[in-house]
């Protein structure tokens, strides 16, 4: 039986810690409530309760949930009941997962089921992860499912860790290109102004629009990063809003390679998840229903759950996601012929590895467009402030 610890107020006011066995927290509370008690607080033994709970919660890295899915699915195919598996990785897990482990293992001596137990931490495990394991457990193929679980994850690890990379080498020359404008601005171009200016020497308009410029990033920087700061806190406060988020989402999916790059990228997720719940046994429409709650995506999100309610109504699924055309053709003939074979939690797991590869193709696209078209805008940059350095330069030095 759970054990869950308390805090009361005795009849003379005096504050009581202690433990009760209960079926649920509401059993707990009654049981105090009969002992004329004052409840203040009542939460599950090893988890924090309160304010507290809200400040000490911490979510714990992808990395170490892999790695625990696939510790787990390892012991328990060879053989160990689910808490030794689970007290065998609270000991070797690190300091929050460990933690997260020992509560789990708690929850599941308690009575509770792994998937109940699972769900209590939402933070750290998604809808899909507990459905998932929820759906192995009553289907008695819970080893299984976590190896599949395991498998899927450690291949969304890889992608991610490959898209990362991908940005790197970009996103280190733009931060130069940017520090190296900051300093011209701010420590070399005013020194030359200084020295046209004692020359009183006409300046092309390149140096004046040059100087303008710099002279703003000096004295008016602070307006700069107040423009930088609100636009950023505009944007996301109106991403926040439902028509904010979707108006945003489909205007990057029509950016060029980024576009379709996020598009691919939505399109992997959807059939790796699609394919991992039908395969163990989740419902089509409730599966539907999970990856469109759980897509990173709006303009998807809104799609599939249009879809569901298509295939709630009797429409084929390869029929519902003809109709729109952010699904491409090769998805919709593949689904089709997973539903005339009986076979589309497989269909959809070749199509996540086409499209998972079609992604990885988009990344080196990516990487190859950005690389010229920085070296462009450096060379435009650099060019014009050579031009607007040199000219006033050249003119001082024709009228000697």
């Amino acid at each position: 039986m759970p054990i869950y610890k308390y805090i009361v107020k005795n009849k003379q006011g005096e504050n009581i810690k202690g433990k009760v066995e209960a079926i649920s927290q509401v059993q707990a509370v009654s049981t105090l409530l009969g002992r004329d008690l004052f409840v203040i607080d009542v939460s599950p033994l090893g988890q924090r309760s309160g304010f507290l709970a809200n400040l000490t919660k911490s979510k714990i890295k992808f990395e170490e949930l892999v790695n625990f899915t696939r510790q787990l699915a390892t012991m328990i195919n060879a053989g160990l009941p689910l808490a030794t598996s689970l007290s065998i990785l609270e000991e070797q897990g690190k300091s929050e997962m460990s933690k997260l482990t020992g509560n789990l293992l708690k929850d599941v001596e308690g009575g509770l089921s792994f998937s109940t137990a699972l769900a209590k931490y939402k933070e750290n495990f998604s809808r899909i992860y507990v459905q998932l394991v929820r759906a192995g457990e009553v289907g008695g193929v819970l080893d299984d499912v976590l190896n599949r679980l395991a498998i899927t994850m450690e291949k969304e690890k890889d992608f991610k860790a490959k898209t990362k990379g991908a940005m790197v080498y970009p996103i280190i020359i733009l931060f130069a290109m940017a520090a190296v404008v900051v300093v011209m601005m701010v420590a070399v171009i005013p020194k030359l102004t200084l020295m046209y200016q004692d020359f009183d020497a006409e300046l092309p308009v390149a140096t004046k629009i040059l100087m303008s410029v710099s002279d703003f990033f000096v004295s008016s920087w602070w307006v700069l990063l107040i423009l930088i700061v609100g636009a950023i806190f505009s944007l996301r406060s109106y991403k926040k809003t439902p028509h904010g988020e979707k108006a945003i989402d489909a205007l990057y999916l029509r950016i060029p390679i980024l576009g379709v790059l996020k598009q691919k990228v939505v399109l992997t997720d959807f059939t790796r998840t699609l394919s991992l719940l039908l395969g163990a046994g989740v419902s089509l429409m409730e599966a539907l229903d999970i990856v469109a709650s759980a897509i990173d995506s709006a303009v998807y999100r809104g799609e599939l759950k249009e879809i569901n309610k298509q295939v709630e109504k009797g429409v084929t699924l390869s029929d519902a996601v003809a109709r729109y055309d952010n699904f491409p053709a090769i998805l919709h003939q593949m689904i089709s012929v997973g539903e005339e074979t009986g076979k589309l939690d497989e269909i959809l797991g070749k199509i996540s590895e086409y499209f998972e590869k079609e992604s990885e193709y988009a990344i080196k696209n990516l990487t190859t467009a950005i690389e010229p078209i920085i070296m462009i805008l450096l060379g435009l940059g650099v060019g014009f402030i050579v031009i607007a350095i040199i000219m006033p330069i050249y003119s001082l030095t024709s009228q000697f």
